[in-house]
């Protein structure tokens, strides 16, 4: 029975799962406990590959018991969903009634058990044992103290072996560790301890897969960190510039700039209002603007949304205005008069961060539901960054022609002096240095882009609206 279940197990995986699924079996069965740590492309079967193992493994141990432990970076939804996982392909193999879910994290078949944990800082989870097998799921992101002092200790007494799965992200990951520390070992005795399969290799078996991220990297650029780090599997830098040259010059557009609109077109803005963007950040490398050369200003940022394709729409920045070191109070008006009756804005994405929120409210009360507030936490600002450089790699924003002007050249200052630091979570944060200026019309360009979010062109009107 165990056999033939191996057998279908087995047949249900591709050639590089296989592969990844015998080697943990040859080191479980044989006691010899080894670390194997996993890149798989995002989307390219790694937990199917962990729910056949652990299926595979509960059959065999079904009668002598045992634990095998799986833990994920949180409980909700990741935990829970490995859990559904493992439900799901028991009943694909016919085990439905036979098995048993106690406490919501822990499935029982025979004397054999999977227990999924979740490796967030405040879990407690001392006092487990993995006798069968240990499993990190989106190493990536687990805190290597945490697996250190909590996880894997849990396989000590029975020399366990432990797969951590997951994609790369830089150098510091728990993941990254491991991975180096397998590399090495390989090269000393040739065993196999590290498992890497990008896109490409994941499309030898999916042609679909391959045109889904053909597209995803016509719609971020090859060299946007999500892509180079989900599925071409390369790790990022520190420290470096947020753009590079090529990719300022992408931005660079042939357009003219404009002082008011031309005919049906539809036009967005971005408002970056004077003021911290990110205080809760200060040590961090994020700094506080207000701190540098001069005064921050409030910059608006119009663009032009040509939606001739709705799925990836281009922007053109048409016009830009800035006041230094005026209250927001007395721009009231100003700003209302050109969101609204110069421009007709069809949205507008505001800076509500601390004493923005009431401008933003401000605005919105005067023009309604086209004004979207945006907090910047550190989180939105990552996703604020991912998605301009979607737009810049993909070459679907442009600035206006250089004009010589005050704007323009501070807009290409702030692109070429702008830096990121990207954290062990998977976000980043994009700034200017203090020391060298300010990052005014970087955000409100991040914004602007925020605006063009969800848009799609009404039939024949020239205008848009919301998906």
């Amino acid at each position: 029975m165990v056999l033939r279940y191996r057998d279908l197990i087995f047949m249900q995986l591709r050639p590089y799962q296989l592969e990844v699924a015998r080697a943990a079996m040859d080191s479980i069965q044989k006691g010899m406990g080894q670390t194997f740590s996993v890149e798989i492309a995002r989307q390219g079967g790694k937990n199917e590959l962990s729910a056949h193992l652990e299926i595979l493994l509960l059959t065999l141990y079904m009668s002598r018991g045992g634990n095998l432990i799986k833990c994920s970076p949180t409980y909700k939804p990741q935990t829970m969903i490995s859990v559904e996982r493992l439900k799901q392909r028991l009943d694909d193999f016919g085990f439905d009634g036979i098995y048993r879910l106690q406490t919501g994290y822990i499935v029982q078949l025979g004397n054999a058990k999977a227990i999924f944990l979740s490796a967030e800082g405040s879990s407690s989870v001392v006092g487990h044992t993995a006798d069968i097998l240990l499993e990190i799921d989106e190493s990536q992101d687990v805190s290597r103290e945490k697996y250190t002092k909590e996880f894997r200790p849990m396989g000590s007494a029975t020399n366990v072996t432990t797969i951590l799965y997951g994609t790369t992200w830089d150098d510091s990951t728990l993941l990254e560790e491991v991975k180096q520390a397998n590399l090495e070992l390989e090269r000393k005795d040739g065993i196999k301890r590290h498992f890497r399969y990008d896109w490409q290799e994941v499309g030898k078996y999916n042609p679909d897969y391959v045109k889904f991220v053909q597209a995803e990297r016509q719609r971020l650029g090859a060299e946007h960190p999500l892509f180079r780090t989900q599925y071409a599997l390369l790790p990022i830098t520190h420290g470096g510039g947020f753009l590079s040259r090529q990719q300022i010059a992408l931005v660079v557009g042939e357009h003219q700039r404009q002082s008011q609109p031309e005919g049906k077109r539809a036009y967005i803005a971005g408002v970056d209002l004077a003021g911290e963007h990110e205080p809760e950040m200060t040590g961090e490398g994020a700094p506080d603007n207000n701190s540098g050369k001069g005064c921050d200003s409030t910059v608006i940022t119009i663009a032009e949304v040509d939606a001739t394709k709705p799925s990836q729409p281009l922007l053109k920045v048409v016009e830009q205005y800035q006041w230094t070191g005026t209250p927001h109070s007395q721009l009231y008006t100003q700003m209302t008069d050109i969101l609204k009756n110069v421009w007709n804005c069809h949205r507008i994405v505001v800076d509500a961060t601390g004493i923005g929120q009431p401008v933003a409210s401000f605005l919105r009360k005067e023009l309604g539901s086209r004004v979207v507030p945006f907090v910047i936490t550190s989180r939105s600002k990552s996703d604020m960054g991912f998605e301009l450089l979607s737009l810049v790699n993909s070459g679907r924003l442009k600035l206006y022609k250089q004009d010589g002007s005050r704007e323009y050249q501070e807009t290409l200052f702030e692109l070429e002096r702008a830096r990121v630091r990207y954290r062990t979570n998977q976000t980043m944060n994009f700034y200017v240095d203090p020391q060298e200026g300010h990052d005014d019309f970087l955000v409100s360009l991040a914004l602007v882009v925020q605006a063009a979010k969800d848009l799609s062109p009404r039939e024949a009107k020239g205008r848009l609206r919301e998906s």
